[in-house]
């Protein structure tokens, strides 16, 4: 039986479409919640199991429709596991590499719109099938003069419905993380900048090929080149690195050695692009990467890359420093600057805070006190989901209803939580490299 995912000939472009789409999947859950209750009054002892495994396959049905910012921000929450429950994460991991591709049509028509030719016009084989979807673009196989070609080809309408898209999120957003309109879109305007940054693709083009170059000298990587001529604002045209994805690649079982190679080729990469070159590759996920004979790491996306501001960069990695023999009023200064805290609070609450920030980021900044760690400890990955579950249902936490946090954490943070995942998944035990004013 053929599983894969079947394909689009249409996406919804307009808001009235794309609202309507919205508030189905709603009435969706709220008649799997009504199912719920119902079934619950005849068994009291009923679990929630099955109702998030069907609020999940709703919800992913219709944002895959959608594409888009709406399907990306599936994709992101996935990829945290204290936020949402294992069927919701299970199922939105799809939007990584396996969400519903576009038929052929539309991207023939995409090329036509990009470069008044066909596929076919431009190359001397082009697979009519994508062999990747995600939630912003889909990858087809394409070959010219004897070179085999990664083409990652846009959606319709995805640039153009970022914000529209976002703004209908914004009430669930306000509801799940507790917090006010004001300090809610403190953060959503990051995310949106992100997201439009995304779909520009001949900014993906230039950065690609800046960061790759700059990352040449690391061992066990390897990078795509990148071909403006053959690309546009919507379309990208890249060397095909062939291998297994990071999971598939884990599916036949490499030895520990390839997985602590893998795992310091990844830890590598991070570290020079956040230490030296203060901007990072923010989408650190499995379908991000490519496993090849020897093994070699190849990184083939770049399109969410995180520029780091200085005055942000030096003190963030102040507290994570070990032993920091920061004063106490520099250290508050930190915590304000980093807007852990502000003038609005009590004592107590600054108090609290404070508290809190330093034990996330002493449990958070582990790797980085000692020459090498081993993310194949599940108890230090237990200890952080504790603490996130503990703080947030703490009455200060939840009674605060104010941005914590400066808006270039949100990127940085998710970069390191993305990473110890990985570095999770393939059990590797590493040499933990950093600068020399942070050992």
């Amino acid at each position: 039986m053929d599983n894969s995912p079947q394909e689009q000939d249409h996406i919804p472009t307009s808001k009235v479409q794309r609202a309507s789409k919205f508030i189905g999947a709603g009435a969706k859950v709220g008649g799997n919640y009504i199912k719920h209750y119902a079934k619950k009054i005849v068994n009291p002892s009923l679990g929630k199991e099955a109702l998030h495994t069907e609020n999940a396959q709703d919800i992913y049905a219709s944002l895959s429709q959608l594409k888009g910012s709406a399907l990306k921000m599936a994709q992101m929450l996935s990829m945290d596991k204290s936020v949402m429950p294992q069927a919701y994460q299970d199922k939105f991991a799809q939007a990584q590499y396996s969400a519903p591709p576009l038929s052929y049509p539309l991207v023939v028509r995409t090329f036509q719109k990009s470069f008044g030719k066909t596929p076919e016009q431009l190359f001397d084989t082009f697979s009519t099938s994508a062999v990747n979807a995600a939630s912003i673009g889909q990858v087809h196989q394409a070959t010219k003069g004897g070179k085999t070609y990664a083409v990652k080809v846009q959606y319709p309408g995805v640039a153009e419905s970022v914000s529209s898209d976002l703004r209908m999120v914004r009430p669930f957003a306000y509801r799940l993380l507790n917090m006010n309109e004001r300090d809610m879109d403190h953060y959503l305007q990051e995310v949106e900048e992100k997201l439009l940054e995304e779909t520009d693709y001949e900014l993906e083009v230039r950065r690609s090929a800046e960061i790759s170059a700059a990352c040449q000298h690391l061992p066990h990587l390897t990078f795509p080149n990148y071909y403006p001529e053959l690309s546009s604002s919507r379309i990208i045209t890249m060397d095909w690195l062939p291998g297994a994805h990071l999971r598939e690649w884990l599916d036949t079982k490499p030895t520990q050695e390839e997985r602590n190679r893998i795992g310091q080729a990844l830890w590598d990469f991070y570290d020079f692009q956040v230490h030296h070159l203060k901007q990072v590759h923010a989408d650190p996920h499995p379908g991000n990467f490519i496993v090849q004979p020897g093994p070699v790491l190849g990184v083939i996306d770049f399109g969410c890359i995180k520029v780091i501001p200085e005055d942000f960069y030096l003190g963030y990695f102040s507290l994570i420093k070990k032993d920091s023999l920061l004063k106490e009023a520099e250290l508050n200064q930190i915590f304000f600057d980093l807007e852990f805290i502000n003038n609005q609070d009590t004592a107590a609450e600054q108090a609290y805070f404070k508290g809190v920030f330093k034990e996330m980021i002493s449990l958070l900044g582990q790797p980085f006190h000692a020459p090498s760690f081993d993310f194949a400890d599940d108890q230090y990955f237990q200890q952080i989901y504790m603490l996130g579950d503990r703080i947030s249902q703490d009455k200060m936490f939840r009674n605060s209803r104010m941005a914590r946090g400066s808006r270039h954490g949100l990127f940085v943070n998710r970069t390191y939580f993305g990473l110890y995942s990985l570095l999770n998944q393939l059990k590797a035990n590493i040499t933990t490299t950093k600068p020399a004013w942070l050992s």
